[in-house]
């Protein structure tokens, strides 16, 4: 770990870009991967949905295009081997929020980190985590995205969200379209909705990822880095 700690705090004195692949986070010494951008503006933690992990190819993708962004992106499991085989894990809403909480601090002790303004992208229950986790540190979010989330696992908490937060959802999931529409009226923050045209809940279809990586790297780049370079 001492060595981990090192490699991390090397990334001061890299200029060109970085990706460290094997870090842990967290007391549960969660896995995650950090990629850093060289001129990295701000950053955004991945929060992935249900039966996922920080490998999955759909946040991925949304990542690659974030990093050309010059946004670092920090991926990582939300949930232990162990714990991922209970089922109710996976709807714990305050467990996973409390995992996003722990990897905010996880950066606010990362020297090169910490100046970074930090968004939260969440998919499926993931989106509620990262609502739940944004409510929680107002200072430390600067703004959230939910791909395709369950804002409605989280309602005890959306009038307390003051982050920028863009709800995307595909036009063919109906029931989850409702849940965001019922929560964007719950919101009192900078808000908006974006329904996708044709893309079911997994955004599968041709294109329908792309967009949803468009929509995101326009509002990051809009709350996050543009604001620290102003």
């Amino acid at each position: 770990m001492a060595a981990l700690w090192l490699v991390v705090g090397a990334i001061a004195f890299m200029r060109a870009d970085t990706r460290i692949d094997r870090l842990e986070i967290g007391a549960q010494a969660l896995p995650a991967e950090l990629s850093l951008p060289d001129g990295s503006l701000g950053l955004v933690m991945f929060a992935h949905g249900s039966g996922s992990t920080h490998r999955s190819p759909r946040n991925r993708q949304v990542a690659e295009v974030l990093q050309r962004h010059h946004l670092a992106t920090l991926l990582f499991d939300l949930l232990t081997p162990v714990e991922a085989t209970d089922r109710g894990n996976v709807f714990n809403i305050a467990l996973l929020g409390g995992r996003i909480g722990e990897a905010l601090d996880w950066l606010g002790q990362r020297a090169e980190l910490a100046p970074l303004r930090v968004g939260l992208f969440g998919a499926s229950t993931g989106g509620a985590a990262a609502l739940v986790a944004a409510a929680a540190r107002p200072g430390r979010v600067g703004a959230v995205v939910s791909r395709g989330g369950r804002p409605d696992l989280a309602a005890h908490c959306l009038s307390r969200v003051t982050a920028p937060t863009l709800l995307i959802v595909g036009g063919q999931d109906a029931q989850v379209l409702q849940c965001n529409r019922d929560a964007l009226r719950r919101l009192s923050c900078d808000k908006r909705l974006e329904v996708v045209p044709g893309a079911s809940h997994l955004f599968e279809e041709a294109g329908a990822l792309d967009s949803v990586a468009a929509l995101a790297a326009d509002w990051f780049d809009r709350h996050l880095a543009r604001r620290r370079q102003a």
